[in-house]
């Protein structure tokens, strides 16, 4: 039986700048079975301007009638003239179980690495409450809400909040809206929004916004293309507040 409908404009995104991931979502049935998607994109030029960019994920999920866990891994290169322009990595995983048709409860790890972003390691850890707004069989919105410890170890000690640091811990708000559309058939959008508002620093806060699209070629194979954007407010020394990276890519589902 679907949720609630209750049709609500989901595009705060929209007035974000447009961000995201180009990932297909892995398939999601209230079976208990595990599911994995394999995602990958390259761009390679010679000549006057010598570049290559690569661009690996993968993704798993397993859903029944009141739980969902979920895990993706991404790991993205980008070259330019014999000069790395990107090099981050990524893991992350989530838990979440119903405890009401509406209600569910979440728990998140996270860890990541971004060189150019002057991190060498930042660990995330959250748990809190969300709301399925709605859900049936073209999609699903939840908002969902809590609260989390980051860590971030830094490459070169760097200027964050006032003080020269190696690393720097803080408590913070997680506030996150996601959903997933069935425009067609064959074409589905995805969107993750994340707030993260640090409880140490009073006006620090971080945002994450991942969009994607993806047009399924078979049942198995699908081309994708999105956007991804971060957004630090205190970054460190003489690095910029956002990252936006766009991706295009070839998907495999393994049901």
């Amino acid at each position: 039986m679907p949720r609630r409908h209750l049709r609500i404009a989901t595009l705060t995104s929209a007035a974000l700048l447009m961000p995201a991931l180009s990932q297909a979502q892995v398939t999601l049935k209230p079976d208990g079975q595990w599911r994995y998607l394999l995602t990958a994109g390259a761009n390679f030029s010679s000549g006057n301007n010598d570049a290559a960019t690569v661009n690996v994920a993968a993704e798993g999920a397993r859903q029944t009638t009141f739980d969902k866990w979920t895990w993706n891994a991404k790991a993205d290169r980008a070259r330019s003239n014999d000069v790395d322009t990107v090099e981050r990595y990524g893991l992350r995983t989530q838990y979440n179980r119903d405890f009401s048709i509406d209600w569910f409860g979440f728990g998140s790890g996270e860890w990541q690495r971004d060189r150019l972003a002057n991190i060498a390691a930042r660990y995330s850890v959250a748990t809190g409450v969300g709301r399925h707004i709605w859900s049936d069989d073209s999609g699903f919105f939840d908002v969902s809400g809590g609260i989390g410890y980051t860590h971030d170890r830094y490459i070169t000690p760097t200027n964050i909040a006032g003080e020269t640091r190696e690393r720097y811990g803080r408590m913070e708000l997680v506030l996150s809206e996601e959903s997933s559309h069935k425009l067609t058939d064959s074409t589905s959008l995805r969107q993750k929004f994340s707030l993260f508002p640090d409880l140490r620093e009073s006006g620090k806060y971080r945002a994450v916004f991942d969009v994607g699209l993806t047009v399924a070629m078979t049942q198995t194979v699908n081309l994708t293309a999105g956007l991804n954007y971060r957004y630090d407010s205190d970054p460190g020394t003489n690095l910029k507040k956002t990252d936006a990276m766009f991706v295009t890519g070839v998907s495999m589902r393994f049901d």
